[in-house]
């Protein structure tokens, strides 16, 4: 507590600065590790002389990056989205957020060397997966962030439960897509990125189920 100067009641900014301040942390993070997502992507070098053609094909070759790049771009964007979304939920400061918090940082942060190692070997079972798998492990460290910040007593008292519901059914949907990925990169290399759009009908799913046990209750 501390004293304004006189001219009113006394201030209590000591949680709320905390939380405000492990937010603009987490997000220079997500801004770094979507930044460094472009480092991967290098200019071809060829030699004086080379054709148009020739210039193509590099370009071409360059495809699988550029792929990876997006895919991982909007990856990076889509955890920001969410975690924005959680702690927009939140309003006290609660020290047991801290490591979850920290260890989903690292995780993202990590993600572009999963994207260059995917892109460099786009049709390989083990850079997929590692790629698919990698992000699971996001998913669930992102999940349990989450249910830290939208639960008693970081949550915001006005905050209702369909909200929060909501927010656990996003989560939920990134690691469930993320982890049908892996299974398809299992079997199917060319096509385990592609399955992380799963996401999205595992999402539409879960709000269906949630939406049918809220009507049965």
């Amino acid at each position: 507590m501390h004293d304004d100067g006189g001219a009113g009641a006394p201030i209590n900014a000591g949680p709320t600065h905390a939380l405000e301040r492990m937010i603009f942390f987490s997000d220079a993070v997500f801004a770094i590790a979507i930044t460094l997502l472009v480092i991967e992507l290098h200019v071809p070098v060829l030699p004086r002389g080379s054709t148009d053609r020739d210039f193509l094909v590099a370009l071409i070759n360059l495809i699988p990056h550029f792929a990876g790049f997006l895919a991982s771009f909007f990856v990076i964007g889509a955890f920001w989205a969410g975690h924005h979304r959680a702690f927009t939920c939140s309003r006290h400061w609660d020290p047991h957020i801290l490591m979850p918090n920290l260890l989903m940082l690292c995780s993202v942060v990590a993600m572009p060397f999963f994207t260059a190692f995917a892109s460099s070997y786009w049709n390989q079972r083990v850079p997929i997966a590692a790629y698919c798998s990698w992000m699971l492990l996001m998913a669930l460290l992102n999940m349990w962030v989450q249910r830290i910040a939208v639960s008693p007593p970081v949550v915001d008292e006005s905050i209702t439960p369909e909200q929060r519901a909501m927010i656990r059914v996003r989560g939920q949907s990134v690691a469930l897509g993320a982890a049908t990925g892996l299974v398809v990169s299992l079997f199917f290399p060319y096509f385990g990125q592609p399955a992380l759009g799963s996401i999205f009908l595992w999402r539409k799913l879960l709000q269906r189920l949630a939406h049918r046990s809220q009507s049965r209750g």
